[in-house]
């Protein structure tokens, strides 16, 4: 791929060596339009002054930034602030819309809105959209931002900026959604690496060393076991030991003491006060009870 340093920078549109930029500058396009000319391979390149939302209904295509590649099926959405460097190669039947605008516009609009200015700070890639076709909002109010741009309608610029803030706090919207949606997957993969690590560690480990082995702190670590479990990171640890303990001394004739040395406890008494906590009685209470 090409070097970020070498690459091309455009002040109007992609291949348009003559556009100037314009604070006011808002166009709308099929990605067809421009991209068939040029054999549907953009390559890598960056606006100066532009923001730009690809909006892909069919086909793929592959998305590069920086060393990173992307292969994207439809439906999509791309979103790419200015002077971010990006190229993209479609599929034939690729069929969407490129929005292109003015940062001074965003700018204008979301100045005072922190949290959504943020959101446009950097590329985003949105490819999940729920039920209620979010996707099909995004169409939506792309064709009223056609028809505002293209007719000589009363009050047009007004209209126009409406449509615009409209489409951009969907796009902030979805982003939000996504990310908390990613969260959500991490925090579950984290919680099942912790599980399987807890069954498959060598004792006494602390919470932070189980911590430093999903590369996250111990606080992070425990909010992870709160929201998944409804307990902190030691009762599942301590959980697990109670049910090893359980199995020697239903299935084994070792006594109290051998299975806390075997559980790697430093104290017998310990072990058995733990157990007692956690089960309501003493191991040998335990043993007792069950083989009634």
């Amino acid at each position: 791929m090409q070097s970020p340093k070498n690459v091309i920078n455009f002040d109007g549109l992609y291949g348009d060596t003559l556009g100037k930029y314009s604070s006011e500058y808002v166009f709308l396009e099929l990605i067809a339009t421009r991209s068939q000319s040029f054999d549907w391979n953009i390559k890598p390149h960056i606006h100066s002054h532009l923001f730009q939302v690809f909006i892909v209904k069919n086909g793929s295509l592959t998305f590069q930034e920086d060393t990173k590649e992307h292969h994207i099926d439809a439906p999509c959405v791309i979103l790419i602030p200015p002077t971010l460097f990006h190229g993209l190669i479609y599929t034939p039947n690729v069929e969407g819309y490129i929005l292109t605008l003015s940062e001074s516009i965003i700018e204008d609009i979301f100045k005072t809105s922190n949290p959504i200015w943020q959101t446009f700070q950097k590329i985003r890639i949105l490819s999940h959209f729920d039920e209620d076709s979010s996707f099909g909002k995004l169409l939506n109010i792309s064709k009223n931002i056609e028809d505002e741009l293209f007719n000589d309608n009363a009050e047009r610029f007004l209209m126009l900026r409406s449509c615009i803030t409209q489409f951009f706090i969907c796009l902030h919207r979805l982003t939000k959604q996504e990310e908390a949606e990613h969260g959500g997957s991490m925090m579950m993969t984290h919680f099942r690496k912790f599980q399987h690590n807890i069954k498959h560690s060598e004792y006494p480990k602390s919470i932070p060393e189980f911590a430093d082995e999903l590369n996250i702190t111990a606080v992070h670590l425990n909010r992870i076991c709160k929201a998944v479990s409804g307990k902190s990171a030691i009762e599942l640890v301590h959980q697990n030991l109670i049910n090893e303990a359980q199995k020697y001394l239903l299935h084994t004739s070792y006594s109290v003491s051998e299975i806390s040395f075997l559980l790697k406890f430093e104290y017998p008494n310990y072990f058995a006060k733990l157990f007692k906590k956690y089960v309501g009685m003493s191991p040998n209470e335990y043993r007792r009870f069950d083989r009634k």
